[in-house]
């Protein structure tokens, strides 16, 4: 019995030795057991022992991976960049490093890491009304700003835009989201210009037509006169042309061709 009672104290201390024991940095305890870590890229298949002072490590497989020496005897999963969350992979996983992701274009990062980011969101869209001030980035979001006064931006312009002045008409006034809308009701049309080139051309025509009647009744007028003249001296020659001779008015039986001079003879 009293052999027994010496067992327990000593039972005690080999226990507290045991945890007393303190494993390197780069070993793992297992048991009363300090094992060297496997490296990074591989998990512990079994352990060290009393009989084996190293573990035996494998690699990892199957999109999983271990960062940093361990004692693990699973491997890590690898993250999944997901389209949903605005993600794209930048990196693939590799046994000693995980996926790396980067946000997908329209997106900006919500949750970054030290190469890449977890989770995005897209970025904002500007209202009718409204113009990107600030362009959304991979790290920062869209900043839109209002248009000022007589501006105007459908949400999609880098910068406002001022209305358009109307020369003639102004159908719609401009707003902050649309522009002025002009009329051409009172712009020259093609078919008012027609009418008045088509206008014009008659009014020469017509003029044109008027001057010629005029010059013939002018002369239908003085052959007119011509004839009654004629009626009234028979002795009054008919118009002749420019080289024909005028016969002298003879004042005896017509033998006598001594030229007299003609009394009141008048070639209209």
């Amino acid at each position: 019995f009293e052999s027994f009672i010496w067992t327990i104290p000593v039972i005690l201390v080999l226990e507290s030795t045991g945890s007393c024991i303190t494993c390197g940095k780069v070993e793992y305890r297992i048991g009363d057991e300090c094992c060297p870590m496997c490296l990074k890229g591989h998990h512990v298949h079994s352990h060290c022992t009393k009989f084996t002072s190293i573990p035996v490590c494998v690699l990892c497989i199957d999109s999983t991976f271990l960062d940093e020496p361990s004692g693990k005897t699973t491997c890590n999963n690898c993250t999944t960049c997901d389209p949903g969350l605005g993600l794209k992979v930048k990196q693939p996983c590799r046994p000693s490093s995980d996926t790396v992701c980067e946000t997908l274009e329209g997106f900006y990062c919500l949750d970054p890491t030290k190469d890449g980011c977890r989770a995005a969101q897209r970025h904002s869209s500007c209202k009718p009304g409204q113009y990107i001030s600030h362009t959304g980035t991979t790290s920062t979001d869209t900043v839109c700003s209002d248009c000022p006064g007589k501006t105007y931006s459908d949400g999609s312009l880098t910068s406002y835009q001022p209305h358009t002045e109307c020369e003639f008409l102004e159908i719609e006034p401009g707003t902050p989201w649309l522009d002025s809308e002009c009329g051409v009701a009172s712009l020259p049309t093609a078919g008012f210009i027609a009418g008045v080139l088509i206008g014009v051309l008659f009014f020469l025509i017509a003029s044109i037509a008027g001057v010629c009647l005029f010059m013939r009744r002018r002369e239908m007028e003085r052959r007119e006169i011509m004839r009654t003249r004629q009626n009234l001296d028979p002795q009054i020659p008919k118009q002749a042309s420019p080289d024909q001779e005028i016969p002298m008015l003879s004042g005896g039986t017509g033998k006598d061709s001594s030229p007299r001079h003609s009394q009141g003879l008048h070639i209209l």
